[in-house]
């Protein structure tokens, strides 16, 4: 598969979760603002639970008839969120033409640092599990909570905006695996 294979795939879900961003801000506002990173943790960590859930008894298992992959749009979403939040700090409402811009610039570091880990990795998720990138996700957002914790101080790790950006390629990732498979 060639690189430009993905990067197009990945642009066509940035699109799709940017959609979904722009038109939940016209019926809420921006009122995540008021969120601190942590609390935006959290509500990835439910996300990527109730995934795992329904990876492992079914969607028909669920009371809440959303599937696996609007919360997969939830959690890339959440991300943006938190690093905005992480760049700006929680505060008053946004105008919209402004959120979109900090939403897309977020987006766009998850996107460079995607292509630039996709060269060296060769692919590699390619050939993952859907599973395997829920694991990946609740494993960062245990680890973004420990540095959380810390009061975001790290000895040798890269800090809780590295892994929003993981978490927000690695939801893409699933997301492409799921439409384009």
């Amino acid at each position: 598969m060639c690189k430009n294979k993905t990067e197009e795939q990945f642009d066509a879900i940035t699109d799709l979760c940017r959609s979904v961003f722009e038109k939940k801000m016209i019926d809420y506002g921006t009122s995540w603002r008021i969120m601190r990173p942590s609390s935006l943790t959290d509500q990835i960590y439910i996300k990527a639970r109730r995934i795992r859930t329904l990876e492992e008894n079914g969607e028909d298992f669920a009371e809440v008839d959303e599937g696996i992959e609007p919360e997969f749009i939830g959690i890339v979403n959440y991300c943006a969120m938190a690093l905005i939040q992480l760049k700006l700090g929680p505060g008053d409402a946004l105008p919209p033409e402004k959120a979109l811009k900090e939403y897309d610039s977020a987006i766009n570091s998850a996107t460079s640092l995607m292509k630039n880990k996709n060269h060296d990795y060769d692919e590699a998720w390619r050939h993952m599990r859907i599973s395997s990138f829920t694991d990946i996700i609740l494993q960062k957002l245990l680890r973004t909570k420990e540095i959380e914790s810390n009061h975001g101080k790290t000895l040798v790790s890269e800090g809780v905006d590295a892994n929003y950006m993981d978490m927000i390629n690695y939801a893409i990732f699933a997301l492409i695996k799921l439409r384009f498979s």
